[in-house]
């Protein structure tokens, strides 16, 4: 225990865990004030953007040898999402480390420990004497999650990004159970919620009359359904989530009273497609459909993102080499695939930049967003040992 207290990154990491930067009507002065602190100890510059009012985007620079190649972008959130606190062991922002040497706060995973691994990393290199050749950006964004809508999406694109001439990146993947083989993604699935609206005809609930607004919603509902099922099937055999389409029914709304036929039924569904299938093949799958089901059934999008390119990991990205390379050189090794969530490296890989998602996080049970969120000292002291061999290979090529 001793020798974890006395342990200065875990202290600065407890210090960063303890700021509660929790939804919903997050404060991130706090965080905005640590790390200011942490960029003066390093005697680096610091610049908080704020595109939009009250979400800051921290950007700490330690400029490269040769500050006209493109940078490295580490990037990181500050924002966790909510804690049922009643069913923490510990209290989720106390920080407190058990006789077991786990860290319990929210934040430890994902992915405040992320944030620390890329400063830590710069402090040891730094403390090292080492001057890499490109210039490193690490950055600390608000909102990713909520959407990242005035966090990294805005921020992306907005000048003050294009100053910086990030030319490669690394965020968040997730913890893994392995002791040996890190989990990384190169590239997401496209979110996109749409509604379906079935139009029928209104009348007397004791009527067996054609044409009805459910008939349709019962079409439709089977549709999406057997494509759901087939899906699951896939999963059942192994495939994994992130190559799969993930469909689920989260709302159903309309009619007026039970004894009345509705004009209107409408479906909202949960969709996640994967970069490996054909987006516009898809809608007009859904559009067959709604024809299928009769006459004024339509779809939209109530929330449309676009699809975006996936990060090469073959011998044409000179970053992921370098990544991969590194960690193997230490005895690790990188799992990498499609990711079956969605992370804020997406709005960077809209620019064309090439991102890896990639947390140190090994030998752990994935507690992202759970209770008794956790991480073991040493696995984030390794966290930091893994990530400073990675900063250095690719800010070296």
């Amino acid at each position: 225990m001793d020798s974890w207290e006395n342990d200065e990154a875990i202290q600065r990491f407890r210090e960063y865990l303890k700021i509660p930067s929790v939804h919903p009507d997050v404060n991130y002065d706090g965080c905005v004030e640590f790390l200011k602190r942490q960029a003066n100890e390093l005697d680096l510059p610091m610049v908080a953007h704020e595109l939009v009012p009250g979400k800051p985007v921290v950007v700490i620079t330690w400029e490269g040898k040769d500050p006209r190649l493109p940078a490295i972008l580490l990037n990181s959130h500050m924002d966790v999402v909510p804690v049922y606190e009643e069913c923490w062991t510990h209290p989720p922002f106390e920080a407190k480390i058990s006789e077991e040497g786990y860290i319990y706060a929210r934040g430890t995973q994902d992915m405040k420990s992320v944030g620390m691994f890329h400063l830590e990393a710069v402090r040891r290199l730094k403390a090292a004497g080492v001057r890499l050749k490109r210039t490193v950006h690490v950055s600390f964004v608000p909102d990713e999650e909520i959407g990242g809508e005035h966090g990294m999406k805005a921020f992306a694109q907005s000048e003050q990004f294009k100053a910086l001439n990030v030319g490669f990146g690394l965020d968040e993947s997730c913890p893994t159970t392995n002791s040996k083989v890190i989990q990384a993604f190169n590239g997401e699935k496209t979110n996109r919620q749409l509604k379906v609206t079935c139009r029928g005809k209104p009348g007397h609930g004791s009527l067996l009359q054609p044409n009805t607004a459910g008939e349709k919603l019962h079409f439709v509902l089977d549709r999406f359904m057997m494509y759901r099922a087939g899906e699951m099937q896939k999963q059942a055999r192994g495939g994994w989530v992130g190559d799969l389409v993930t469909i689920n029914l989260t709302q159903i709304e309309g009619g007026v009273q039970i004894n009345v036929l509705p004009e209107s039924l409408s479906l909202y569904f949960d969709v996640r497609i994967p970069p490996t299938i054909d987006h516009d093949d898809f809608d007009n799958m859904i559009r067959n459909w709604c024809r299928e089901a009769g006459e004024d059934v339509t779809f939209e999008y109530v929330g449309n993102n676009a699809s975006v390119e996936i990060t090469n990991i073959d011998e044409s990205n000179q970053f992921w080499t370098a990544l991969l390379g590194a960690v193997r050189e230490i005895g690790y090794d990188i799992h990498c695939r499609i990711c079956p969530g969605t992370t804020d490296a997406r709005f960077v890989r809209q620019q064309g930049i090439p991102v890896i998602n990639f947390t140190p996080i090994l030998n752990s049970p994935v507690l992202l967003h759970a209770h008794d969120e956790r991480i073991h000292v040493e696995v984030f002291r390794r966290g930091i040992a893994i990530m400073e061999k990675v900063v250095e290979a690719v800010a070296n090529i």
